[in-house]
């Protein structure tokens, strides 16, 4: 086969590659996820993108290897090749570079776990969250303020300060919700008898909308709810309203 033509098939296989990439919005740098507007979901987009440049990295050497073996290697004539059987550099070294590249991700992933998972002893503000069929309520208790679901189609409001640590209590009143905000990067089971425990520290004033993200019953998808990142003074405002509101 002449090098013009092998060349002709390379240039089609990038070409394919890349086609790939850009039919499946693959977004760089953010590989198509959120960048997180807490500090905790901040964290989670950076492991996501380490997690991605690394396949790239492994998934390249791949197609490379691939590529030389099949041209290297390929059909010359009907005589048996070479027998090889085995080789222990190679094997050791196959063997040991995938299980440093699984123990850096599983290290960095228990970093970021922890970082999510960690609780303020000193938030800011606290605020519990209730999952029900088919709404929520979230409720301040440092200022006896709530808002809640009022019908299938009136979502409440989850205000938080920008800049502040906010500590949420998650429960649920009857079958398993998902408390899910995407912009976030953030999603933890509202279970029934169990109370989980969670932080948000906000990046940027924005708005934004959440779900719940598991099947529950016939009004799942109206389990909607608006969240409004406002500077401390606006947040204090909203506060005095809704007391005045009682």
């Amino acid at each position: 086969m002449s090098r013009k033509i092998l060349l002709s098939r390379g240039i089609r296989g990038v070409a394919v590659l890349v086609a790939g990439a850009v039919l499946a919005s693959c977004k760089i740098p953010s590989f198509g996820a959120f960048h997180g507007n807490t500090v905790q979901g901040n964290s989670t987009y950076h492991l996501w993108q380490g997690f991605f440049i690394a396949s790239i990295f492994v998934g390249g050497i791949t197609f490379l290897l691939l590529g030389y073996a099949l041209i290297r290697f390929r059909r010359h004539g009907d005589a048996i090749p070479k027998q090889v059987h085995g080789n222990t550099k190679l094997e050791v070294f196959y063997t040991v570079i995938p299980v440093l590249i699984v123990a850096v991700l599983f290290v960095f992933t228990v970093r970021v776990e922890n970082k999510v998972d960690a609780v303020s002893r000193n938030p800011n503000l606290r605020v519990d969250v209730t999952a029900f069929q088919w709404g929520w309520k979230f409720y301040y208790p440092s200022y006896r303020v709530a808002t809640i679901t009022q019908g299938v189609d009136a979502y409440p409001t989850l205000e938080l300060p920008v800049g502040e640590t906010a500590t949420f209590q998650l429960v649920s009143n009857d079958v398993v919700h998902g408390f899910y905000l995407p912009q976030f990067d953030f999603s933890r089971y509202a279970l029934p008898g169990v109370t989980n425990y969670f932080d948000f520290t906000p990046q940027h004033t924005a708005s934004f909308v959440g779900r719940c993200s598991q099947l529950c019953g016939l009004y799942h998808a109206e389990m909607l709810f608006y969240v409004h990142v406002v500077t401390p003074a606006q947040f204090a405002s909203w506060i005095d309203t809704h007391q005045k509101a009682r």
